[in-house]
């Protein structure tokens, strides 16, 4: 009786490493990211509105400048609040769009650079990155937190809400 009991775990155990072998783990991509962060409910919300969630799930790969929630909480009184309405869809579109660099741009690839990188909304982000406490910003905004790989980009986080030329 031991014995049986003894092959049947053993082929039981065998069969479970097997199926775990085989199991792939994937990476999240961007929007998964942003959405398991509650710092970024407000991005999430705002991507979902303007209709980019499909986009910025697609293979990219994509660099996103992420406002945090307190970004887009320092915006002036009601303006989040009109940009969410359907009928100002396309201007949250530009400014959303203004926030994504087509292609993976990395932090390792900004240290000791002063760039114009082009968005997917068409205008250009000014990035610095040549500050010897090593801070970076884009426009006038600071990068917080940088290198959050996706399976389809990289996000960085950003303290303001970038705002294309009208």
């Amino acid at each position: 009786m031991n014995r049986r009991f003894i092959l049947k775990s053993a082929t039981a155990f065998g069969a479970l490493g097997l199926v775990s072998a085989c199991a792939q783990t994937t990476t999240p991509d961007i929007v998964d990211i942003a959405a398991g962060e509650p710092d970024f409910s407000t991005l999430v919300a705002a991507l979902g509105a303007a209709g980019l969630v499909d986009t910025l799930k697609g293979p990219g790969p994509f660099t996103v400048f992420a406002p945090t929630n307190a970004a887009f909480s320092a915006l002036p009184a009601g303006t989040l609040d009109d940009l969410l309405r359907p009928e100002n869809r396309a201007r949250l579109t530009d400014i959303l769009t203004y926030h994504v660099v087509p292609g993976m741009i990395t932090s390792d690839q900004l240290i000791g650079q002063r760039l114009n990188v082009a968005t997917l909304q068409g205008q250009a982000l000014r990035i610095d990155a040549t500050n010897k406490l090593g801070t970076v910003r884009v426009n006038d905004a600071r990068v917080t937190q940088a290198d959050i790989i996706g399976s389809n980009g990289v996000i960085h986080v950003i303290d303001k809400v970038l705002l294309p030329v009208v």
